[in-house]
């Protein structure tokens, strides 16, 4: 399925630095001519594509120069790298919301494991798979191709785990484990990693933070593998954690609680006041916004703001448990939520009303091979505000139990040997 843990891929073929400085100067040149022709956010999206693009783009000065145009349609001509900055990531948030809510969409399946998978993480054109197999495997968004692989340690499940560009971190059994993105595992040593057994696993470098069964979070230095603090968050189990980069933990719990704590605190600082006593199985927190989503066992999607402590708004979105909910970096507009009808959803975060549902159309497909496997392509289908989906086969909607998202793009697993990938396409170009 990939590489064996550790091993390293040869390194891809550099360009030729020979190559005819004519030559390069007609590239530039001709690039120069088609990007002109593009919009902000498709000129923006080019810049990414390499660094030989993102030269071109820069010293043009395409960027500042679609920026000023369209500024003095909106009668100012004031121009800063941090006006720009701005308004750029205003443009992505709007087009994502066009894309999710209004846009075509196709869905892209392929298998990833032996056993059902029923985790995610996404970064940076890579997603992580795991939980349910004794791998975890890394994944190329660009390619489907697995590009490295973990093994679990022998006997002990794979509970929660997350990853950044060097490490995996990982909650297996009763401790935590890194891989080091050369290959290399550890373990922390029985008499500072074990605990009460965990349900649930966050980090933010240099400390992950453990939700136990016991009520408690407990925070590990990763880099001493000691246990620094026992933070007492509920009287019930922790059921899911979330980590600010302001020192915040978040956690819901068995009973419907949510608590707030400091990760220099040693207990809660906070409680968010349920509005009934179903449990938390989601939560999700946006640094931007200042708002702390969770989804519910009784299929309720729930809003607090943090700075007053106050539920928004609360949203029935399944007819039982919300295992996932989420939103793309910086985005304050839309929210992505998926539960046991396996129906993908859109919310709108400041209201949560319903924008948009997706299922996979389980009508015809087409087929793909790569190295691996086969890539199965599906089209998907919106569904209707009263839609009755007992009338879409459970087949092709199996429950969503966890989902990543990013630009125009959202990861799913469901317990299943596939991993699917919804893209969206935005019908309207942003000038």
């Amino acid at each position: 399925m990939g590489p064996p843990p550790g091993s390293k891929r040869s390194p891809p073929k550099k360009r030729s630095s020979t190559t005819p400085t004519s030559i390069r100067s007609l590239e530039h040149d001709t690039l120069c001519i088609i990007f002109s022709y593009l919009g902000l956010f498709d000129v923006v999206r080019s810049s990414a594509v390499c660094k030989f693009w993102n030269e071109i783009i820069k010293r043009s000065k395409l960027l500042q120069l679609l920026y000023l145009k369209q500024q003095r349609r909106s009668s100012r001509s004031d121009f800063s790298e941090e006006s720009l900055n701005v308004y750029l990531e205003e443009l992505a948030i709007e087009h994502q919301r066009q894309s999710l809510v209004q846009g075509s969409l196709h869905i892209d399946q392929w298998k990833g494991h032996s056993l059902g998978v029923d985790q995610c993480r996404m970064k940076r054109g890579l997603v992580l798979t795991g939980v349910g197999d004794k791998v975890m495997r890394l994944w190329s968004l660009e390619s489907y191709k697995c590009i490295e692989e973990y093994s679990i340690p022998d006997g002990v499940p794979l509970v929660d785990f997350d990853f950044d560009e060097s490490k995996i971190v990982g909650l297996v059994g009763t401790r935590i484990c890194i891989w080091r993105r050369n290959g290399q595992r550890s373990i922390f040593p029985s008499r500072e990693g074990q605990f009460m057994k965990g349900s649930c696993m966050r980090y933010f470098d240099p400390e992950a933070v453990v939700g136990c069964e016991d009520g408690t979070a407990r925070v590990f230095d990763m880099y001493s593998k000691k246990c620094s603090r026992i933070i007492r968050m509920h009287t019930e189990p922790v059921t899911c954690l979330s980590l600010s980069e302001d020192q915040l933990i978040i956690s819901g719990s068995s009973l419907g609680r949510i608590t707030v704590s400091g990760l220099s605190s040693d207990q809660r600082v906070a409680t968010l006041r349920p509005t009934d006593s179903t449990g938390i199985k989601s939560l999700c927190f946006n640094p931007v916004s200042h708002l702390v989503f969770a989804g519910t066992t009784a299929g309720y999607a729930s809003c607090w703001d943090l700075r007053t402590m106050r539920q928004l708004w609360k949203t029935r979105v399944s007819p039982n448990v919300v295992y996932s909910l989420q939103h793309m970096r910086s985005d304050t507009s839309t929210l992505v939520v998926g539960g046991i009808d396996g129906v993908l959803r859109v919310l709108d975060q400041n209201t949560g009303e319903v924008l948009s549902s997706y299922v996979m159309d389980h009508g015809t497909s087409t087929s793909s091979g790569y190295t691996n496997g086969v890539i199965e392509r599906k089209i998907g289908k919106r569904l209707p505000y009263d839609y009755n989906i007992d009338r879409i086969p459970k087949t092709v909607r199996p429950p969503i139990t966890c989902l990543a998202v990013g630009m125009q793009k959202v990861i799913t697993t469901h317990n299943i040997k596939n991993i699917r990938m919804w893209k969206f396409n935005n019908l309207r170009e942003l000038k």
